[in-house]
């Protein structure tokens, strides 16, 4: 009989996922297992924490708060660099399109030390879809605008309207649609083979200050070639992103569907407020989430979900984490010194 010292990473987790999560001393230990070879958490102030496409927005938003901005302003300030650059295609101008073409994009903000929110929802046309719902908290009585009621609101404060979708993005989609169905009249060009899974990509952003102030951002374009109107996780104040000044901040970016059913940033948020550290809260949810996707078109194996989600957390004393399902995330932090871009924890090797 193997001794726990003696149990693989997957072995132990899946032992813990078909024993129930009931026990906080199992998650715990589940969760320190799955760090072996992960750098441990630092402390410290100012950090900032983004998914593994925000190096550029942690060097622009570190070098706002050094010099006395606003956490919100920064955070912001820094995903705008890529919800701006046309060659990312997973965010703002160049994000890939729904199924009929159309750039359709969503975000949310949080700032902690007012605990104010604002979001947007399936707002064409505005390059920096963060930058409206920062309005929205700051210039309505409301949390969330979408669609047509959005984009005149964004226009209203002088955004201007532009077409989203770069020539790269079209051509994605459209052999996205060459792909769809043999018996369709869109032909296929068969030497460029299936895409092995949509894109869903996103920018999550979140920072702390020396005086422990907590502010957070979640962009995205959204899953490719969606349903038009499709909304994920990231304008949802609880699922794509959460805040509280006390206790820390919390965003995840992959399947979304996933983080809006398990109010997955407020859970982690709650976890840390019960005293786990931002690697443990994020691997906590993560096991739950597997151990509730039973249903067949969701699954890889049995327990093994055929999607992953990414864990991005930092908390009030500024130590911070990151986590996924499976192994192969990345993440960034920059710590008022260097920003580097770091490996997550995970509950499994692979699918």
């Amino acid at each position: 009989m193997k001794r726990d010292s003696d149990l693989s990473r997957r072995d132990f987790l899946r032992a813990g996922l078909v024993a129930g999560l009931a026990g906080g001393a199992a998650a715990r230990l589940a969760a320190s297992v799955a760090r072996e070879s992960i750098e441990p958490a630092q402390r410290g102030m100012p950090v900032i924490i983004a998914s593994g496409n925000g190096l550029r927005a942690s060097e622009r938003a570190m070098a706002m708060i050094k010099a006395g901005a606003d956490t919100l302003d920064a955070v912001v300030a820094g995903v705008n660099i890529v919800e701006e650059d046309p060659s990312d295609m997973s965010v703002g101008y160049g994000g890939l399109p729904n199924e009929r073409g159309d750039v359709e994009l969503d975000s949310c903000v949080m700032h902690g030390p007012t605990y104010n929110a604002g979001a947007v929802a399936s707002l064409r046309g505005i390059k920096t879809p963060s930058s409206v719902a920062k309005l929205v908290m700051e210039r309505t009585d409301h949390i969330l605008l979408v669609g047509p009621g959005a984009l005149a609101f964004a226009k209203a404060h002088g955004f201007e309207e532009v077409d989203l979708l770069t020539d790269n993005a079209r051509r994605a989609w459209l052999r996205w649609k060459e792909r769809l169905s043999k018996s369709d009249d869109w032909l296929d060009d068969e030497e460029i083979g299936a895409e092995a899974e949509r894109p869903t990509g996103t920018i999550n952003c979140c920072a702390l200050n020396e005086k422990g102030e907590l502010s957070g951002v979640t962009t995205t374009s959204g899953l490719a070639y969606k349903i038009p109107g499709r909304v994920g996780d990231s304008p949802i104040i609880g699922a794509g992103l959460y805040v509280d000044n006390d206790v820390g901040a919390f965003g995840p970016t992959g399947r979304g569907e996933a983080a809006i059913m398990s109010c997955g940033s407020r859970i982690v948020v709650e976890n840390m407020h019960r005293g786990m550290k931002p690697e443990d809260a994020a691997l906590e949810l993560l096991q739950r989430i597997c151990a509730k996707t039973t249903e067949k078109r969701l699954l890889s194996s049995p327990g093994k979900p055929n999607f992953n989600l990414n864990f991005y957390a930092v908390n009030k004393d500024g130590e911070y984490g990151a986590a996924a399902i499976y192994r192969g995330g990345t993440y960034v932090v920059h710590d008022g010194t260097t920003n580097t871009r770091k490996q997550s924890a995970y509950i499994y090797e692979g699918r």
